[in-house]
């Protein structure tokens, strides 16, 4: 059976993309929107990042948690949970008229976020179970989660420029209603919940706090200083939580995340890479805005014009890891794509000068689109093998939970690479030292990408004939 011979799965699938594609969006549509949202809701130079990480911080913080209660009480609710808490936080952040309120909608859209993208992966996992049928499923899921990052600035950058930054936020209402609508009609319904289950309420707390206060120091840390005694705290804080979340998860009759998970070879070697990638290739978009807009002197439609390179690349990967996957194994998509996205992101640094525009940069565009492309769905491929159904929504909460970890760390670390020679300059010198700026971290991306090949290697095969 394929899923063009099941219309209604295949409506089923398109809507678990979709689903993915929205929560990847909202990483990226504000990119564009920053400069406009820092001078219309008054935020300083050094808050605006928030609006970014508030999102990270709280999406990576409780995707474990997510997760498992996709798992014990149905991943159809929590679709619908996280679909309407969406919504619900899009709106408030598109009233927004202060920081305060505009940083509390962006945690409520991680929130939401961190309930909704572990269920998705879920039902993709269980309601796609023959294995080149799931191979399938998997990379359009994924390439849903592709192009929301890309489009995410093409789209921010049209609807900033004709209608205002807030709508970056009131485009997701319409969105999220249009999945909480179709959610009863295309997803299976959930099957009552199992005798003798219960809900690690320790795990889940130790866990989730842990997670979260760890993101935080990250983000924080480029900010206030790695020594400021809120970073240090909050990163002891949260090492401490982390590891007595692993005692009482070894101990624990139900535990939150199964420790049995990490004996087998696929999902650790699959939550590295994907860690690596959020690390380095997750935060290009976020650098290529960056260079467009400081260096090149884009406005924010100019920009997300811009963005068709990569959307329409990174399309194209997607649909080479489709191809690849089952003719030479997930493991061997997995390790061509980090290489293409490694030479790719060197390529792109290469081209960022201040001198330079938008064709010195085209090469790396082309080339870091394939390597993403190839490498998203082939790492949640990776991710989604070999787990049971009754693991699916903690499997790919951790999953998730390696990626926004990975992002909100590499955003973090390579801002604070990228600016380190800011401080002081205006004019030309501070355009000349910002494109300088944004090549290192580009180089250092690229670096930091090739150190994901070892985990890499470790991946099962998953080639069939």
């Amino acid at each position: 059976m394929t899923l063009t011979q099941t219309p209604r799965l295949g409506a089923s699938l398109g809507l678990l993309a979709f689903a993915n594609l929205i929560t990847s969006l909202d990483f990226t549509i504000v990119y564009v929107a920053l400069p406009d949202i820092a001078r219309d809701a008054g935020f300083s130079v050094h808050s605006i990042q928030w609006v970014v990480s508030a999102y990270a911080v709280v999406f990576g913080g409780f995707l474990l948690l997510g997760g498992r209660l996709s798992d014990l009480l149905g991943r159809r609710r929590l679709f619908a949970a996280g679909m309407l808490l969406y919504g619900g936080a899009s709106l408030l952040g598109g009233l927004a008229e202060g920081p305060g309120t505009l940083i509390a909608a962006r945690a409520l859209q991680g929130l939401g976020g961190a309930i909704l993208a572990p269920a998705t992966l879920a039902l993709v996992n269980t309601m796609f179970t023959e294995h080149a049928q799931r191979t399938r499923a998997l990379t359009v899921w994924a390439t849903g989660g592709a192009a929301g990052l890309s489009l995410g600035a093409l789209l921010g950058g049209a609807l900033t420029s004709a209608l205002g930054w807030e709508w970056v936020f009131f485009v997701n209402v319409p969105l999220a209603a249009l999945g909480l609508v179709a959610a009863p009609y295309l997803l299976v319904p959930d099957a009552p919940r199992a005798r003798g289950t219960g809900f690690d309420l320790p795990g889940a707390l130790t866990g989730t706090g842990g997670v979260t206060l760890l993101v935080f120091a990250i983000a924080q840390g480029p900010e206030t200083g790695w020594g400021s005694p809120t970073v240090l705290g909050a990163a002891v804080a949260g090492l401490v939580l982390l590891t007595v979340f692993v005692r009482i998860e070894g101990a624990s009759r139900h535990p939150l995340l199964p420790l049995r998970l990490f004996r087998e070879r696929g999902l650790p070697a699959a939550a590295g890479v994907i860690l690596l990638f959020g690390l380095t290739l997750q935060a290009v978009p976020y650098f290529l805005t960056l260079y467009f807009q400081d260096v090149l002197g884009y406005d924010a439609l100019r920009t997300g014009v811009g963005f068709l390179g990569p959307t329409l690349t990174i399309t194209l990967g997607n649909t080479l890891s489709d191809r690849l996957i089952p003719r030479f194994g997930t493991r061997a998509t997995l390790v061509s794509g980090l290489l293409t996205g490694g030479a790719g992101a060197a390529l792109l640094a290469a081209g960022m000068r201040a001198d330079g525009s938008y064709l010195t940069v085209l090469a790396g565009i082309v080339v870091v689109g394939l390597g993403m492309g190839l490498i998203y769905p082939a790492m949640f491929n990776a991710a989604g093998g070999g787990v049971a159904p009754g693991d699916a929504g903690v499997a790919s909460g951790l999953a998730n939970t390696a990626l926004q970890v990975g992002s909100g760390a590499g955003l973090a670390v390579l801002v604070a690479v990228a600016t380190a020679s800011l401080p002081g300059l205006t004019g030309e010198p501070l355009r000349e030292a910002t494109a300088s700026g944004l090549a290192t971290a580009g180089y250092v991306a690229a670096a930091g990408v090739l150190l994901a090949v070892p985990a890499a290697l470790r991946v099962p095969s998953t080639r069939r004939p």
